[in-house]
């Protein structure tokens, strides 16, 4: 599942921020990263914030990344799992650390599910496309670039 997260990610962080500045490329990037301990990018998080102390330009660039991370656990479901006491399990909470047996916390959804997930996520990503121009190469290749959407 690729589509599904990065567009989950782009769309929400575009919704929350508003803002044309984000490195939207860095968020796609944290969306597909595997992160299912909550600890993941908790620890990034926190590494970016000590690493760009006083460089408020980096740090705004580089926060991307931990919130991209924070959404893929978000749009994955792990807040239902959260919700429905399943991280109160050793073997769920700790995988895949000494529990290998175990699966994805997640991964008990039907592969109808998966498909209309992939399908909403490809929708969300053509949105973005449309709505920042990005079809142009001109604007493409400056996303690319920067990772920055025209105002």
């Amino acid at each position: 599942m690729v589509f599904w997260f990065v567009g989950f990610a782009l769309v929400v962080t575009w919704l929350v921020f508003h803002d044309p500045a984000f490195d939207y490329r860095l968020v796609a990037v944290g969306a597909v990263l595997p992160n299912v301990l909550l600890i993941v990018p908790v620890v990034v998080l926190a590494v970016v914030m000590l690493a760009t102390r006083d460089h408020r330009h980096a740090r705004r660039r580089w926060l991307a990344l931990p919130i991209g991370m924070f959404l893929h656990l978000v749009a994955a479901g792990a807040w239902t799992d959260v919700a429905a006491g399943a991280w109160t399990d050793a073997d769920t909470f700790w995988w895949p650390f000494g529990a290998f047996g175990v699966g994805l916390p997640w991964t008990d959804r039907s592969w109808a599910v998966l498909f209309l997930e992939e399908l909403a996520g490809l929708a969300a990503i053509v949105w973005f496309v449309r709505r920042f121009g990005l079809a142009e190469p001109a604007v493409r290749e400056s996303f690319f670039r920067t990772g920055r959407v025209p105002r």
